[in-house]
């Protein structure tokens, strides 16, 4: 017979066993998901790379809400537009916090707003962001240096027709220095092109979900070595002395009594007199990533834009139409036009449907329990908000993979005033009418019961050739994300993206060439996606038009000096 000390071990064994393989298992209370292996859940489901596209699949499969356990951690995944308004914009409170993202978080050294926790301090870093660049002081003071840019652009592919790709970056990535940091980015060469566009893509690529061992679920793999931990510590060295330049930068010309009209001067103003709210690292950090998100995701989407036009020319001839209507021949589009010139915001709002520059954004984590239509979501799940699953989905979008503006010629206002609203039906489709509520007849008039049928069918009817003659998407899409973490560039990249589109349209014919195919679904796949390379025919409309661009560049170039 055994020993009470041998059995007692043998339980405890089976014990840990049992609750070793309850690791990664899915709770019953959860939303459906993937099946799950021992231990580590659906770890090893999640693709190394494209993990956008992915949740789209699972989401046909398993419905638009779905789980996914990666070890003891919960993933939730919302794919569904009623949820995201539920969940993400109506509960900010509990929804608006960043699960712990190790990669991102060593190589800011925990100062990159974009993946911090609420904190008053992120409060206040956001400030410096909501205060600078929304709409009183971009429509005021900072559209100057938009315009000015813009026409530089266009002039550049004057004489540079073949090299649309890379002036679109270029012309992001001044703006967004000019306003954050005081300095432009005069051509390929400068700083704040090459410099920061070679350490954007790898930070870019080294924070891209999957790309990493899952480090937040399991810390242990941490002390493991390989190629992902070399490549964390060099974009971090790489971050560090991108930033550090650029502030020395500005040090340097202020030293010179060179101050001038940007972000960073008025801050470095503000606190070397009223004291540093933050360490001098995590004001480094906080202006670069002004340019990480002025510049980078503006630029993804021009391409985007340059890309869609192309490959679809009917939808430059009827924009071109409303131009000329507009504009003549004598100048190019203002955003004052804005208002005449409702198909350019239509083809900018397609846009971010059509390809988001980010597929699943970043993810939220949850505060505390909560549920959801009888599906429990615990305390410190991720959750995604599936952007290209909900703006790929042709029971939403029919025919999704077309380019077509149109589905959002009912909303004429720009993507913020959409996306704070209470219309979660409306903020991406055209809002079905929904039948109205009938009364419950009396059971004594069973003939007026029949009459209500009928009225309820003919309603019914009613709708369904609505939703047929009547394009069902007209509104709003989730390209700058949902709830407190909405992108808080948002103004600035309407703005620029709506100037570009307007003038590129006004001036030049885009076509594709021959002998050099664009293929709409060639895209990197890292955390904020772009357009691979490509090349396209720019041609001016006319000579009139190309003598209005060569005008106002003179006043540009006198505007942009002082940034040099």
């Amino acid at each position: 017979m055994a020993s009470p000390l041998i059995l007692g071990a043998i339980l405890l064994a089976v014990a840990a066993v049992w609750r070793l393989l309850q690791v990664g298992r899915r709770d019953p209370r959860l939303p459906p998901g993937p099946p799950t292996t021992p231990i580590v859940g659906n770890a090893l489901q999640i693709p190394l790379t494209g993990l956008g596209k992915k949740f789209h699949e699972w989401a046909r499969e398993y419905g638009p809400i779905y789980s996914l356990k990666v070890f003891s951690g919960t993933m939730i995944v919302l794919a569904d537009r009623r949820a995201v308004h539920e969940l993400l914009d109506k509960k900010g409170s509990i929804y608006s916090d960043r699960p712990y993202l190790a990669i991102p978080m060593f190589l800011s050294r925990g100062h990159h707003m974009t993946f911090e926790q609420t904190t008053p301090q992120w409060r206040d870093k956001r400030a410096v962001f909501t205060r600078n660049l929304n709409p009183k002081n971009l429509d005021e003071k900072h559209f100057k240096v938009q315009e000015a840019e813009s026409i530089l652009f266009l002039n550049n592919l004057l004489d540079h027709p073949n090299q649309a790709f890379d002036y679109a970056r270029l012309y992001a990535s001044s703006v967004a220095s000019i306003l954050g940091w005081g300095f432009r980015a005069k051509d390929f060469n400068s700083f704040f092109y090459k410099d920061f566009y070679e350490f954007v893509d790898q930070f870019l690529n080294a924070i891209e979900p999957g790309a990493n061992p899952p480090v937040e679920q399991a810390p242990w793999l941490w002390y493991l070595p390989g190629a992902w931990k070399r490549r964390a510590y060099r974009v971090r060295d790489i971050m560090d002395k991108t930033w550090y330049k650029a502030r020395q930068m500005v040090e340097e010309r202020r030293e010179r009594g060179d101050i001038r009209n940007s972000i960073i001067d008025q801050k470095l103003s503000e606190y070397e007199k009223d004291g540093w709210p933050m360490s001098q690292h995590s004001f480094n950090m906080l202006f670069g990533e002004i340019l990480e998100a002025g510049a980078d995701t503006t630029a993804n989407m021009l391409l985007t834009i340059i890309l869609a036009l192309t490959k679809f020319p009917e939808v430059q001839a009827k924009a071109r139409k409303e131009l000329d209507e507009v504009c003549g021949l004598e100048r190019t589009p203002l955003f004052s036009d804005f208002e005449r010139l409702p198909y350019i915001n239509c083809i900018i709002k397609e846009a971010l449907r059509w390809r988001p520059t980010s597929d699943l954004g970043i993810p939220h984590r949850l505060a505390k329990d909560d549920w959801y239509n009888g599906m429990f979501f615990p305390k410190d799940s991720t959750v995604w908000l599936a952007t290209w699953a909900i703006h790929q989905d042709d029971n939403e979008y029919p025919d999704h993979d077309r380019f077509d503006p149109d589905r959002f010629k009912n909303h004429t206002k720009l993507a913020n005033d959409y996306a704070v609203g209470p219309d979660w039906q409306g903020r991406d489709k055209f809002p079905h009418p929904s039948p109205p509520i009938l009364p419950l007849p009396s059971p004594y008039l069973v003939q007026l019961l029949v009459l209500l049928l009928v009225l309820l069918l003919v309603l019914l009817l009613v709708q369904l050739l609505v939703q047929l003659l009547v394009l069902p998407i007209h509104l709003h899409h989730y390209g700058y994300g949902a709830g407190r973490r909405m992108c808080p560039g948002i103004h600035l990249a309407e703005r620029s993206m709506w100037r570009v589109t307007a003038k590129l349209l006004w001036a030049f014919e885009l076509e594709e060439l021959p002998d050099k195919p664009l293929d709409v679904n060639a895209y990197t796949s890292s955390n904020l996606v772009r357009p691979l390379e490509y090349e396209v025919k720019v041609k001016p409309r006319s000579q009139q038009h190309e003598a209005v661009l060569k005008k106002e560049l003179t006043g540009a170039l006198a505007f942009l000096g002082q940034y040099d």
